[in-house]
């Protein structure tokens, strides 16, 4: 398990370096109230050989100076290398201005080490095209009014970055709501191309929306084995009545894909049934090839705090391409 005693840690994500395993995740001080977290997010930075001791390494990225788009918080993305010492990290930006938490933006930082990064993204990388993704228009009461009601928000979130895989450049696929779409079932994995890291193109979602679920968060896309599949994060509440009535209260979820930009049917998706409560839960390829899924618990809908990464659970594909525990693992959500 990887706690602080003196803060919160919550959505994580992973990078092999070929030699340590290196966890991202969001941190914030602890404070009275789990919610209050979200406007003091920085991203923390820990080290491992075996996903269990930890070396924290501590902050690792937070929010650029006053008035800058990211001036507030540094919310979840992901790492990539792109030659020889050579990273980028995509993240989830947050402002003063505007309003707060419900504008979000994309950023990228570099990085010769994976630890101190440089060249950060002085302007968004794009932001959400309203022909296809809803943004704060279409919450008329927030955009005119001032502070935002609810958790309506301009989502667009937690950039998982994919190299091409024919080699044109890279791909972000991005938390985002389907313009037309009702609550709660307007979820869809948003898609951005570059050729070259520095435009950014957005294009229309590798899903649709109208399955039931509100928000595909922390989404990511691996081959296990040999197969590809599309791993994401969505709480109950952000659920249908009909969502939860057929698949149950679980908060991770997957998909079986053709490659790592799918198309991904989301209405198939089936919940990581062992642990209910895990949440932003990165998969991790150890040494020896096989799988572990880790994470944080969501018990904030239930009166409960969990923000702690717990250690990791051994996992597997079944036979048609979800995510499962494998057979020795009793591991049970809380």
């Amino acid at each position: 398990m990887l706690r602080l005693d003196d803060a919160w840690i919550w959505d994580s994500w992973w990078f092999d370096d070929g030699t340590r395993h290196h966890l991202y995740y969001l941190q914030a001080p602890r404070m009275p109230q789990g919610d209050m977290r979200h406007e003091k997010a920085r991203i923390g930075h820990a080290v491992t050989g075996d996903l269990r001791s930890w070396e924290v390494l501590g902050e690792t990225f937070g929010p650029a100076g006053r008035g800058a788009f990211d001036d507030l918080a540094t919310w979840t993305g992901s790492v990539i290398s792109v030659g020889d010492r050579a990273y980028r990290l995509f993240y989830t930006a947050i402002s003063t201005a505007g309003h707060g938490l419900r504008d979000q933006r994309l950023g990228m930082a570099s990085s010769t080490d994976l630890h101190t990064w440089t060249d950060r993204s002085t302007a968004p990388l794009a932001a959400p095209d309203p022909r296809w993704y809803k943004t704060l228009e279409d919450y008329p009461d927030v955009a005119t009014a001032g502070p935002p009601v609810g958790t309506v928000s301009e989502t667009w979130r937690d950039p998982f970055a994919v190299r091409d895989p024919e080699g044109d450049g890279w791909h972000l696929l991005v938390t985002a709501r389907a313009v037309g779409a009702d609550r709660n079932d307007d979820g869809v994995v948003a898609h951005l191309h570059s050729p070259d890291l520095q435009t950014w193109t957005v294009l229309p979602p590798l899903s649709s929306a109208g399955t039931g679920f509100g928000q595909l968060e922390v989404l990511q896309t691996r081959e296990v084995d040999g197969r590809w599949v599309l791993v994401f994060t969505c709480h109950p509440q952000e659920m249908t009545p009909e969502r939860v009535a057929r698949s149950g209260h679980f908060c991770t979820w997957s998909v079986p894909c053709e490659g790592p930009l799918g198309p991904f049917d989301i209405d198939a998706a089936r919940p990581f049934t062992p642990d209910p409560t895990l949440f932003a839960a990165p998969l991790v390829r150890q040494r020896d090839g096989t799988w572990v899924i880790l994470g944080f618990h969501n018990l904030e809908d239930r009166g409960g705090e969990s923000f702690e990464i717990c250690d990791p659970i051994q996992v597997r594909l079944d036979e048609e391409g979800y995510l499962v525990a494998r057979a020795e693992t009793g591991r049970r959500g809380a």
